[in-house]
């Protein structure tokens, strides 16, 4: 658990003004900040370049999404090459929202992650089963499939984050137990060593996302597979400082 190190990221989602924004960037570079572990921000795209230029350096930006291509008729996409060109290395790629809201499937979200890599993005790739599917029993099945295709389109895993969220947990105050968290991150662990490597099993940091707040964050962090947090709501308020801050 030692040698992965903790990964907090913050998904701003489209929530923001320069305002607003300009007040947490202030509250985020004031604040003290578990140093071993890695933050980044997920800024609205009309926002990346004030994000990367206004947050401390040792802070990371990603933006929420990107194209699977560098440039072209493509009206309303931005592209890996313009997010590294505002001086950003990371994006969120498969967000559940992104699914179910926009309807991108996992082929669009396999060669989005592989354009990324190849553009040299870090790629934090979202996965997560609907409140129907682990009701139904397929958890497993459903994650298991959404990472072989993100897998299939990886050609650097030092450069990916996988970031479990249960989808009936986003938003909604539901949050997985430790022990539910914990038993899907170790599956996908064990999944990425049959179907991977040993290598890439031990050292792919896997983050929760769903409900984290300042108050259940300690109790997730502790457990030996949960290398993070994707935070949602709670990554706009002063508490996003006790969450990056869980393993102290």
């Amino acid at each position: 658990m030692a040698s992965r190190r903790f990964f907090v990221g913050g998904n701003w989602k489209m929530n923001g003004s320069k305002d607003t924004l300009g007040e947490l960037i202030t509250t985020l570079n004031t604040a003290s900040l578990n140093e071993e572990t890695e933050v980044v921000c997920g800024a609205p795209s009309i926002y990346l370049d004030y994000a990367r230029s206004n947050l401390d350096p040792k802070i990371g930006v990603a933006a929420q999404n990107c194209y699977k291509v560098a440039k072209g008729a493509f009206t309303g996409e931005i592209s890996p090459a313009m997010i590294k060109d505002c001086g950003v290395d990371w994006v969120i790629l498969g967000h559940s929202e992104r699914r179910h809201v926009f309807g991108e499937d996992d082929e669009l979200i396999g060669q989005k992650v592989a354009h990324a890599l190849e553009s040299d993005l870090g790629v934090i790739a979202c996965i997560g089963e609907k409140l129907e599917e682990r009701e139904a029993g397929t958890t497993e099945e459903v994650v298991f499939e959404q990472t072989r295709v993100i897998a299939d389109n990886v050609s650097d895993w030092s450069k990916v984050v996988l970031a479990y969220e249960p989808v009936w947990a986003i938003g909604t105050g539901k949050t997985a137990t430790p022990e539910q968290a914990q038993e899907v991150h170790e599956k996908l662990r064990a999944w990425m060593r049959e179907n991977i490597s040993e290598d890439v099993a031990d050292s792919v940091r896997i983050i929760y996302g769903g409900s984290v707040t300042g108050g259940n964050c300690k109790e997730l962090a502790a457990q030996a597979d949960v290398d993070g947090f994707l935070v949602g709501g709670a990554s706009l308020k002063p508490e996003f400082i006790d969450i990056i801050n869980a393993r102290e």
